[in-house]
């Protein structure tokens, strides 16, 4: 054993039991002992160490390494009586018939990715047995004189086989294999250099301090009256929700404080709840508001057609909205600040062409799992560099469906809501792009909501968030081609904003890194170069996290997560393009309520800024009324689920890191490897909170 070996263990924190040593006649101290020159050097009087006593130090060094050895064994079984525990307890994602994808849907694809892991576990057995019987390679190229006659004139049985495998493969899988794999790698590229022009973009926003300035800003005197200056238009607020009685509360108390003129407000709460309970319960927290002089009033539908949409759509109709000159829109678990009105609509004042302002949104549980920070890295992203910069240079960007104000007569031009799609936020505003209106977004102002807790409820929303743009894709593509805009505007919304962005991304990340680069390793005639393996994919995550420089130990982990991800947006995106399974489903994200605790506390202790003719809220109730939900929401038992397709997926892409190491490929086995474990663990529900 060499010095620096005893420097290494020298260092090591002390674990397990401690150990008293008694060595019998010592000839040197434990300083010697942790010396650099213990092993080199002699006694003071000349004379070596003992060997008995070196035996005894090299014990004591090797019970510290089994102590070490003995926790992480124990750190193991405890992961693996989790998830023994979990695998027992689980449901499968067709357990039950209220999921997102149509059940025939699911189970071809499902089929699809089975009849891939089969191939593959096929596969690696008789690579294994062939290299075992000396077929040994290097990366994709063969030692092709094995397929040569042995010197009786004949090959064995099973040489025999695997030289006609590599003869096939080379002749026809690899061609095709290899043609897909550069189609991806070119698509790949452009979405790369599409994602560094809009992060460049940013840099330049940032260091030419640019940002939207309204040519008005509203003054702080409300008893001033109309001098000419104030801007206090007529401004209708809707709440749009359906059963979430996790956080009704804290949207109607944000909103019922915004600092605006009474007069001048009105807000809609909007219930398409179908839980008598929940009806009961927003209906008396808008009455509560109403005795306490906010102008606030309850409509619920009856025929519940066209879920947020509809729903949208049916409370323009009424006939008071025709006094009324802008919309804002908030989500049930949006809480906009009191000077949120102040903010935005001062943009409308002078400038007849702005039909939206959008806010960006900030999350108030961003930090509750390793699933939220995920998230706000990829949410981070799609506000500061996404918006903004089409925002600052074009001025059009997709309603984010909450946070922003609308010109009414903006909606109306454009044909007002349509059930059309899931993704009623985007068409309204792809079809008011098209009547020349322009939009803004305000980086620097936010509104807070929060991030789904749990993967069932972001894999549902994500579902919905990729399968609505391919059928509004379909729907708007006539009309865009027949539109009077520019062409440059026509190829944005076209190329950039439908195709590159939202079928080219999870349509390249499944196949390529999921499908194709697995499926390289049994076929290692054709290849994918490590650059687009590791290189690329850590430089655009790099790109991604720089909204969210807090989250940059998450970097590894987000690059994982995206691909993960991949399978949930690639399957939604077929499914919204050709009107496949439940791609009209419309699935309410399950909100958790974490969001009104803090802010509903914050709100009582906070003395609000008083107006003419509002009285103060009673909102100790509400606090002690959310403390016994959060109480009994505890209380309920959780499960996990398991995910068939996600499972599967891991198996196949740890068969192919188990591949990849009989062909030395360092990078492709560590990607595949980590990818695989990215899959299992997602599979598992291992990732976010369980769901109720």
């Amino acid at each position: 054993m060499s010095p620096s070996s005893f420097d290494w263990w020298a260092k090591e924190s002390h674990r397990g039991t401690p150990v008293v040593i008694k060595m019998e006649n010592p000839t040197y101290s434990m300083v010697e002992l942790e010396g650099p020159d213990f092993v080199t050097s002699s006694g003071k009087d000349g004379r070596g160490k003992n060997a008995k006593q070196l035996t005894w130090v090299l014990l004591l060094k090797a019970h510290k390494a089994a102590g070490c050895l003995s926790w992480l064994g124990s750190a193991a079984f405890s992961l693996g009586a989790a998830v023994r525990r979990r695998v027992a307890s689980g449901r499968t994602d067709s357990d039950t018939g209220n999921g997102v994808e149509d059940p025939t849907v699911r189970r071809r694809f499902y089929s699809c990715i089975k009849l891939f892991l089969l191939m593959s576990v096929f596969l690696l057995g008789f690579e294994i047995v062939a290299y075992f019987q000396g077929w040994h390679f290097g990366g994709p190229r063969l030692e092709l004189q094995r397929l040569l006659p042995t010197p009786f004139g004949s090959l064995g049985l099973f040489d025999s086989m695997y030289s006609n495998w590599v003869l096939f493969r080379t002749e026809y899988l690899a061609p095709p294999l290899q043609f897909l794999a550069n189609v991806c790698v070119v698509l790949f590229l452009i979405q790369s250099t599409d994602r560094l022009v809009l992060c460049l973009g940013c840099f330049w926003i940032r260091f030419r301090k640019i940002k939207p300035v309204p040519k008005q800003p509203i003054r702080e005197d409300l008893e001033s009256g109309d001098d000419g200056k104030s801007f206090f238009p007529m401004v209708l607020v809707q709440i749009p929700m359906c059963n979430e009685k996790e956080v009704y509360q804290q949207s109607i108390a944000a909103c019922c404080n915004l600092d605006w003129p009474r007069s001048n407000l009105l807000i809609q709460v909007l219930d398409d709840s179908d839980d008598p309970t929940t009806q009961i319960l927003i209906k008396d927290e808008v009455l509560k508001w109403q005795q306490n002089g906010a102008r606030i009033v309850y409509r619920h539908r009856v025929i519940r057609d066209g879920y947020k949409a509809g729903n949208l759509k049916s409370a323009m109709n009424c006939s008071y909205v025709k006094d009324y000159e802008f919309v804002a829109i908030f989500d049930a678990d949006f809480q906009p600040s009191p000077d949120f009105l102040k903010k935005t609509v001062p943009h409308f004042k002078d400038n007849g062409e702005v039909g939206l302002v959008q806010a960006r949104w900030s999350f108030v549980n961003k930090d509750e799992n390793l699933l939220t920070r995920l998230q706000n890295v990829n949410l981070s992203f799609h506000f500061e560099v996404e918006q903004q910069v089409n925002g600052i240079f074009i001025n059009f960007f997709g309603f984010n469906g909450t946070a922003g104000v609308w010109r009414i007569k903006a909606l109306e031009e454009a044909g007002g809501w349509m059930e059309r799609t899931t993704v009623e936020d985007m068409d309204i505003a792809v079809r008011a792009h098209l009547h020349g209106w322009k939009f803004i977004f305000l980086n620097d102002v936010e509104c807070q909501c929060e991030l789904p807790e749990s993967y069932e409820a972001y894999r549902k929303q994500q579902h919905r968030w990729h399968s609505g743009p391919m059928q509004l894709f379909r729907l708007c593509l006539p009309d865009i081609i027949r539109s009077k805009i520019s062409f440059w505007k026509k190829a944005n919304l076209i190329f950039l904003f439908f195709l590159l962005r939202k079928l080219i991304l999870p349509f390249y990340s499944f196949t390529l890194f999921c499908i194709i680069l697995p499926m390289t390793m049994f076929v290692p005639e054709a290849e994918l170069p490590a650059w687009v393996v590791c290189y690329i994919p850590a430089t655009m995550s790099f790109l991604n996290i720089l909204p969210a420089p807090k989250s940059f130990p998450f970097i590894v982990p987000y690059l994982l997560f995206e691909n993960t991800m991949s399978v949930t947006k690639f399957n939604a995106m077929v499914s919204g393009l050709f009107q496949l399974g439940s791609a009209y489903e419309w699935v309410v994200t399950k909100k958790s309520g974490r969001s009104s605790e803090g802010d509903l506390v914050s709100l009582v202790e906070k003395e609000p800024k008083h107006q003419r003719g509002i009285s103060v809220p009673n909102l100790d109730f509400i606090e002690k009324e959310e403390s016994l939900k959060l109480q009994k929401r505890e209380s309920k038992k959780k499960h996990n689920r398991i995910y068939r397709k996600e499972l599967a997926l891991a198996f196949l892409l740890l068969m192919a890191s188990a591949r990849s190491l009989l062909s030395a490929q360092g990078i492709h086995f560590y990607f595949l490897l980590f990818q695989g474990i990215s899959f299992l663990l997602v599979g598992l529900d291992l990732i976010g909170e369980q769901i109720e």
